[in-house]
């Protein structure tokens, strides 16, 4: 059977894939699916940079402003929905056009992976929950440095849930969980696909992040999470977790003044943005377009795209 075609726009924060995105979307005849973690809330949309619709040029996209912030949402649920719009794209006779920086999430869509974090609500997994909520994040992450340093290096600490089930799948199989991972890794994609990586010169990505920063806390950053605070979004929640949430909902409920926190979320986001720029160096498949080699010209930039999809027989 001919695979179907799908074609993956990442790279790291920051980085331009939006305004690009829309472009090579409507050039393709494609619909848009976003692959990050934190638009698919209501109500978080400065944080998050989210596209707004008058932005969206036409274009339809999918897996935006769907769940509430008290929700929760993980790779599973996304390869769930993802999948689903991809059907219905299909149905039309578009393309879908799989847009955005989390490349945990890209990679279950676009290997078909079942990665070995499944829903289960065992004795061991609340025993660990309870260890981390008295001994800290970091802890945790020590102690899954301790018996799977490959896991620990690619989940940040602050990602507690990954953490406690990486140490309970060890616990319950005695495999590491990037020895899991790295297996599923290496089933072929049922898709044809282009898996672009958008990335620009480093010093360059992290002064647009430190803008971006600044322009979320003009925009109203620090109402928007007060907001979402005072409608009763547990400081707990998935959501709050993210990069901007978590600082600015330290400084609203007095646990570090307001320039911490604005230091925090920059310096943060430039460490997720270099983490992002190891976990892509680390995918096979992935066709690099570094801004600098177009003359930052985002026309030559969208026709090399066009150029290998039509190469790769996607168009």
């Amino acid at each position: 059977m001919e695979k179907q075609p799908l074609v993956v726009l990442t790279g790291p924060t920051a980085a331009g894939k939006t305004k690009l995105s829309i472009e090579l979307a409507r050039a393709i005849n494609g619909e848009i699916i976003s692959a990050d973690s934190m638009q698919v809330y209501r109500h978080m949309d400065i944080g998050s940079a989210k596209i707004l619709p008058k932005e969206m040029g036409g274009v339809r996209h999918h897996l935006i402003d769907v769940l509430s912030p008290d929700e929760k949402f993980d790779v599973f649920r996304f390869s769930q929905m993802a999948k689903e719009a991809m059907q219905g794209i299909y149905e039309r006779g578009h393309i879908p056009v799989l847009v955005g920086g989390t490349g945990f999430y890209i990679q279950a869509v676009l290997y078909d992976i079942a990665f070995s974090e499944e829903e289960t609500d065992s004795a061991l997994r609340r025993q660990l929950e309870e260890e981390a909520a008295q001994k800290g994040n970091a802890y945790m992450h020590e102690k899954l440095a301790a018996i799977d340093p490959e896991a620990a290096a690619a989940i940040h600490e602050n990602n507690s849930k990954r953490v406690i089930r990486a140490i309970e799948y060890y616990m319950q199989t005695g495999e590491k969980i990037s020895v899991h991972n790295a297996r599923e890794h290496e089933k072929e994609s049922p898709y044809a696909f282009c898996y672009f990586v958008l990335n620009d010169d480093r010093k360059k990505l992290y002064d647009r992040i430190d803008a971006r920063v600044d322009q979320m806390v003009e925009e109203g950053l620090y109402e928007e999470v007060k907001g979402l605070l005072a409608d009763g979004i547990p400081r707990s929640a998935t959501s709050m977790q993210a990069l901007g949430y978590k600082e600015m909902a330290d400084h609203i409920c007095g646990d570090c003044p307001l320039e911490e926190a604005i230091y925090l979320i920059k310096r943060d986001t430039r460490h997720f943005a270099k983490r992002q720029l190891t976990w892509f160096r680390r995918e096979k498949d992935t066709i690099w377009m570094n801004k600098d080699e177009f003359d930052y010209r985002e026309d030559r930039i969208l026709d090399e795209m066009l150029k290998i999809c039509r190469d790769r027989g996607i168009l």
